[in-house]
């Protein structure tokens, strides 16, 4: 492991010498995740992208290789689909989920590579880091954080990092 992981235990979510509080999917954490379970995946998993929500978060707040949340930003749901877990634009007729959201949980996004990028159907999509509801409250299988720990990760964190989330 090194510094620039970031460690799922018991505790929390390590980074660096900093532990942060998280929720995790409503399905707990499972080596079988299937879409639709709530599971966060256990595994060695990437950080291969950053979004987020220009009107909302300022770019020279985040590292250059943020990239914006546009209106028409989707992200496929469809197992059968061939953008079965990729980000996709509307219009859009598949099941897909909407990245801008009226809520704040998408304001920030850090993309894992689970089942990225040749997704396997019906494996799982759109294993995120983002904001929390509130403390404690499941995900749909991402990892969530308090919003402003969220930032100072995205500040700090770089792409291709380690997510380590063991069962």
């Amino acid at each position: 492991m090194s510094a620039a992981d970031l460690v799922l235990t018991p505790m929390g979510l390590r980074f660096g010498k900093r532990l942060f509080p998280v929720s995790v999917g409503r399905g707990g954490i499972r080596t079988d995740k299937r879409e639709g379970d709530g599971a966060t995946p256990a595994g060695v998993h990437h950080i291969v992208g950053m979004l987020y929500r220009p009107d909302r978060i300022a770019a020279t707040a985040l590292p250059a290789w943020a990239c914006p949340i546009g209106l028409e930003d989707r992200w496929c749901d469809a197992p059968d689909h061939p953008d079965y877990n990729h980000l996709v634009r509307k219009p859009f007729g598949p099941s897909r989920e909407r990245l801008r959201r009226a809520d704040r949980l998408y304001d920030l996004i850090l993309i894992t590579d689970w089942n990225w990028p040749d997704a396997i159907p019906g494996r799982g999509s759109a294993i995120f880091v983002h904001a929390w509801r509130r403390p404690g409250y499941p995900t749909a299988g991402c990892l969530a954080l308090r919003p402003d720990h969220l930032r100072w990760i995205a500040r700090h964190i770089r792409p291709g990092a380690r997510l380590i989330v063991r069962t």
